[in-house]
């Protein structure tokens, strides 16, 4: 998740009423989502990954001190690619299986050099072992971010322009547009019961527009799919054009639409493809068997009856 805190002061006056007059009453029942549909591959699928070095990945990391990367007082450069990286993401071996390893102690991501549109992403993550300050005593941090632009440090110093599948305990598959000119709409529900942001994805909840910044800026995961630290969860991601669909364990927990770009005169550029991220934020993460296939339509998510 690219936000440790409210990274303007426009966020500390988010509260629960305003959420609340955003997406209404909070629903009676739980929505309970399952994926149908699933589209054929259009085309062969390709490993990202090769199981031995980080071959078609890009490393690029934030400041020194990750406390530094939300302060508008910020005046060191950030490290970038001026060091070795070998002890931040390396290729080791775990469960047997090689991986990519992200220790997270430095803020930044493993960019991949593929330019992709409308496609299939299936990968594997599980935690590792370690935390580290500021987020410490925080749920552990990552994501995929994709549809990557612009350039490397572009987004506080330390990430691209994209749009997030979030990876964050307890709320593995949120939502968050990253960078001040990316846009998505969704359709939200007003949940309580969330510290933040208070707004959950739901098929037939009210429909937003997602913004950095903005009250809508982060939509919680429709449910929480996640397995338990120290398991394997695979995590799908179904892009075709503008519109995208993120799957946690086979499980559908959010759909995104309208994915854009606004110019500097205001336009807006539909944001179609782009290259995809691995975070570093703050806590030591796996990742594995991370492949693509394209596809030309995207699988259906149906709300069905709650279980007894």
């Amino acid at each position: 998740m690219v936000a440790l805190a409210p990274p303007a002061a426009s966020f500390a006056q988010i509260t629960y009423e305003r959420a609340r007059s955003i997406a209404g009453d909070p629903p009676k029942a739980v929505e309970r989502l399952i994926l149908t549909d699933l589209p054929r591959p259009a085309g062969k699928r390709v490993a990202l990954f090769d199981g031995r070095t980080l071959a078609g990945w890009s490393p690029w990391l934030g400041y020194a001190d990750p406390a530094a990367t939300y302060s508008s007082g910020t005046v060191a450069a950030p490290i970038g690619t001026s060091r070795d990286t070998s002890d931040d993401f390396a290729v080791r071996r775990i469960d047997g299986k090689p991986a990519i390893w992200i220790k997270g102690q430095t803020w930044g991501s493993l960019t991949h050099r593929a330019d992709l549109r409308d496609y299939h992403l299936r990968l594997q993550f599980k935690w590792g072992e370690r935390v580290w300050a500021p987020r410490e005593k925080l749920p552990r941090n990552n994501g995929l971010l994709y549809h990557t632009h612009g350039k490397p440090g572009e987004v506080y110093g330390t990430w691209q322009p994209s749009l997030e599948f979030e990876i964050m305990k307890g709320s593995v598959g949120m939502f968050l547009p990253v960078g001040p000119a990316v846009r998505a709409r969704t359709s939200v529900a007003f949940d309580p019961s969330l510290y933040w942001p208070h707004l959950r994805f739901r098929t037939d909840g009210r429909d937003v527009e997602t913004r950095n910044g903005s009250p809508t800026w982060a939509i919680e995961a429709a449910s929480d799919a996640e397995r338990p630290v120290g398991e394997w969860n695979t995590l799908d991601l179904y892009v075709v054009g503008d519109h995208a669909i993120h799957v946690v364990n086979g499980v559908p927990v959010s759909e995104v639409r309208d994915l854009a770009v606004i110019g500097p005169d205001g336009s807006r550029q539909p944001l179609t493809h782009g290259q995809i991220q691995l975070q570093s934020e703050g806590a030591e993460t796996w990742f594995r068997q991370i492949t693509i296939e394209p596809i030309r339509r995207l699988p259906r998510i149906r709300a069905v009856a709650p279980r007894p």
